[in-house]
C-alpha cells in the first residue's frame, strides 16, 4: 500500500468517526450558505421584481464573476457530490438511505453542471442555445431549476442528518461517531 493510500483511508476514517460531527457541521453550513444564495436570488427577482442579470445573490452583487463562472458552479457541484460520499460511512440505517439518496439527486445536478462547463470550455453551446444550457435547463429556466435542484439535494441531506442525530437503539449500535444526541 502506498503512503497517499495510507493517508487517504486514515482522513475518511477520521471525518467518518472522531471528527464526523465535526466535518458534517462544515459541510452543512456550506451547504447553507450556497442554498441561500439561490434563495436570496429568486427574492430578488420574485419578490423585489429585479432584473435576472442583475439577481447575483449576496456575494454574487460583490464579486459577479461568481454567478456567471460555469467553473465555480461545477466545483462547488464536485465538491457537494465529494462531501455526500466522503461523508457517507459515517452514516447508519435509515440516515444512510436519505443521505444516498442527496448523492443520487447530486450526482444528476452534477451532470447538469458538467455540461454547462463542457460548453464553457469548448465555446459551443449544445442544442442550439445562445448560452450554456444543461439538459433540464431546455424545459425549465436557470435560476428556478438550480434553486430547484440546491432543495431536493438539501431535504433529504437534511433528513438525513435528522436520523443521524436521533438514531434508533439498533442504529445507534452500529454508531462509530459520536454524533447522536442522547
Amino acid at each position: 500500500m502506498m503512503a497517499g493510500d495510507s493517508r487517504y483511508r486514515n482522513f475518511i476514517n477520521l471525518i467518518n468517526t472522531n471528527k464526523h460531527e465535526f466535518a458534517l457541521r462544515i459541510y452543512a453550513f456550506i451547504v447553507l450558505a450556497h442554498w441561500a444564495e439561490h434563495l436570496v436570488q429568486a427574492f430578488q427577482i420574485f419578490a423585489l421584481g429585479w432584473p435576472r442579470p442583475e439577481s447575483r445573490g449576496v456575494l454574487g452583487h460583490w464579486f459577479p464573476w461568481l454567478v456567471s463562472s460555469e467553473l465555480m458552479h461545477y466545483l462547488y457541484a464536485l465538491f457537494m457530490l465529494v462531501g455526500l460520499w466522503i461523508l457517507r460511512k459515517g452514516f447508519v440505517g435509515r440516515s444512510y438511505k436519505w443521505w444516498m439518496a442527496s448523492f443520487a439527486i447530486q450526482f444528476w445536478h452534477h451532470i447538469e453542471h458538467f455540461l454547462l462547463q463542457l460548453q464553457a470550455i469548448l465555446h459551443t453551446n449544445f442544442w442550439g442555445s445562445p448560452v450554456p444550457v444543461s439538459i433540464l435547463q431546455l424545459f425549465y429556466p436557470r435560476v428556478e431549476l438550480h434553486l430547484f435542484y440546491n432543495t431536493i439535494v438539501f431535504i433529504p441531506m437534511a433528513i438525513a442528518m435528522y436520523m443521524h442525530l436521533f438514531p434508533t437503539k439498533d442504529e445507534e449500535a452500529h454508531y462509530q461517531c459520536t454524533c447522536a444526541i442522547k
